[in-house]
């Protein structure tokens, strides 16, 4: 036999390597016909069968036995067939056990090729199998090597990457470091299948919390969102199926033990857990909290807000570079226009001044105009005649007029001046909720709580 303790081998490998001891038994018989046919030709009938017993791989060779013979590769005689098995009868196929020893040093390295490759093969099979139904989890691995910017991680049965694209910035990790990641996706690629990782991405906190808190894992507690800006700061939105359970103290924990281990794994990631609710204007509110909200406007059709919020609150609401009010428009799902109280007045003063400026429109008509939501000229211009038209006191043809003269009007935009680029250090526009602002003291705790008052909300 080519190989003496092949059973010892095989239980070995089936070990180390997590495959099937049926499939290297098979990839070993197909290597072993390989070899047999090299050696013996195509022709002859053979079969090969590995016996667990002995732990060896038998070939036998299959004969008919005919009188007389006309081809000794296929056929027997019928004194030799009795020679072997004495009742046999023409007819009878034979089985001949053959020295694998003489298949020869060129065949023995080809079932050498075929064992390697099929066994490469199944390895990855495996591999692919054992990981392709557990995406999305998170998994505890070994820092092998850095390539090129990329962490190659070692977990014990597969080598899985976790590209620089997909690490959290500042972090930095040396061989033999161990790292947690989340299985983002496994490809089934030509070389074999590659594990992908993630740290940066929103699942990997989701699945950090289910870890830490019972209740989220037992189904009491739900995460209903979350908005992740890797390296900065989170928002997840919780809720309770328990009404006894407060969702946001849960994922706290005492004196904040549970969160405090999901921050020291993100290495000092601010987040903020805030109450999920059906209302979403006061969802709204409470993800950009810990700002203090004094209005939230509806626009259901476009699926945005505006939120007006005292102007001492505008800083925080819109958080460092816009962090705050971006990481709560994606939370939510909605766009979200923050405004301060002062601007907000300043706008509704210059809208209703541009209603009363027009011809025909008096004060008493220009607050019917404002209540029945056309709150500047801009917006009469836009409007239609059987609009106005339903607003007591306006006649199809005072309608048109007052429609005509707001087209007339300058648009202020396109007449205003440009503005000179701020310095460094100037303050941000209050009214871009995306700009930059000034960096403001944040809280030390990275817990933002459910701050907001809900009867400061305003639909």
């Amino acid at each position: 036999m080519i190989i003496s303790d092949i059973k010892r081998i095989i239980e070995q490998v089936s070990r180390e390597k997590g495959i099937d001891i049926r499939i290297l038994v098979k990839t070993l018989e197909e290597a072993i016909t390989s070899a047999a046919r090299k050696k013996m030709g195509n022709r002859v009938d053979l079969e090969v069968q590995y016996n667990e017993e002995i732990g060896e791989v038998e070939v036998f060779q299959f004969k008919e036995v005919t009188d007389p013979v006309e081809d000794p590769e296929l056929e027997i005689s019928l004194e030799e067939g009795r020679q072997l098995d004495p009742e046999c009868e023409v007819g009878d196929s034979l089985g001949v056990k053959v020295d694998t020893s003489s298949f020869g040093r060129i065949a023995a390295q080809s079932a050498k090729q075929v064992i390697i490759q099929k066994m490469k093969d199944a390895e990855r099979t495996v591999v692919y199998e054992n990981y392709i139904d557990r995406q999305g989890e998170i998994i505890n691995g070994i820092v092998q090597r850095v390539d090129r910017g990329d962490i190659i991680v070692n977990l014990g049965q597969a080598e899985a990457v976790l590209p620089h694209r997909e690490q959290i910035p500042r972090e930095v990790y040396r061989r033999g470091d161990r790292i947690r990641a989340l299985i983002l996706k496994v490809l089934q690629e030509s070389r074999g299948p590659q594990v992908i990782l993630s740290r940066t991405h929103t699942d990997f906190v989701v699945n950090l919390f289910k870890t830490e808190v019972p209740e989220i894992s037992e189904g009491i507690v739900k995460i209903m969102g979350a908005a992740r800006e890797a390296g900065s700061r989170t928002k997840i939105a919780v809720t309770s199926a328990d009404p006894d359970i407060d969702p946001v103290g849960a994922c706290v924990g005492m004196k904040g033990s549970r969160v405090q281990s999901v921050v020291q794994e993100l290495r000092g990631e601010k987040i903020d857990i805030i109450p999920w609710n059906v209302d979403v204007a006061k969802y709204v509110c409470n993800a950009l909290s810990p700002a203090e909200i004094s209005k939230v406007i509806i626009d259901e059709y476009d699926k945005a807000m505006e939120v007006i919020v005292p102007d001492e609150s505008l800083s925080i609401a819109i958080g460092r570079q816009g962090q705050n009010v971006r990481l709560a428009s994606k939370l939510t799902g909605w766009h979200l226009d923050v405004k301060s109280e002062a601007k907000y007045s300043k706008a509704m003063k210059e809208g209703f001044e541009s209603l009363t400026s027009l011809k025909g429109v008096s004060i008493e008509l220009a607050n019917v105009l404002y209540h029945k939501g056309f709150l500047s000229a801009e917006e009469i211009g836009t409007a239609t005649v059987d609009e106005l038209v339903q607003i007591a006191g306006i006649t199809e043809e005072k309608a048109g007029q007052i429609i005509e003269e707001a087209q007339a009007l300058p648009d202020p935009a396109a007449d205003a001046q440009p503005e000179s680029e701020p310095a460094d250090d100037a303050p941000a526009p209050e009214s871009d909720a995306a700009a930059a602002v000034p960096e403001t003291p944040e809280q030390d705790d990275p817990i933002a709580a459910d701050t907001t008052p809900e009867d400061n909300t305003a639909a």
